[in-house]
């Protein structure tokens, strides 16, 4: 009987010393961020708010136009 595993232990143990693992894994994780400084922020906001301007132009003019077509269509319709 020595030759006898160890006896698996219960699952608090088990459970707090994966909880502590995945605590020291996430503090090891938080080191490594790079926060980006406030200037590249504000560029990187007005490229963000630039696309948007442009996108929503870009759609507003597709609609106009399929919109003309769709009322071009149903005027010759009738």
């Amino acid at each position: 009987m020595a030759d006898k595993a160890e006896k698996k232990q219960n699952f608090f143990v088990r459970t707090s010393k994966g909880a502590a693992k995945f605590l020291r894994d996430v503090k090891g994780e938080i080191k490594k961020v790079v926060w980006p400084t406030p200037k590249s922020v504000f560029k990187n906001t007005g490229v963000v708010l630039a696309a948007i301007v442009i996108i929503g132009i870009f759609i507003f003019c597709l609609d106009t136009v399929f919109l003309n077509l769709l009322k071009l269509v149903m005027n010759v319709s009738q």
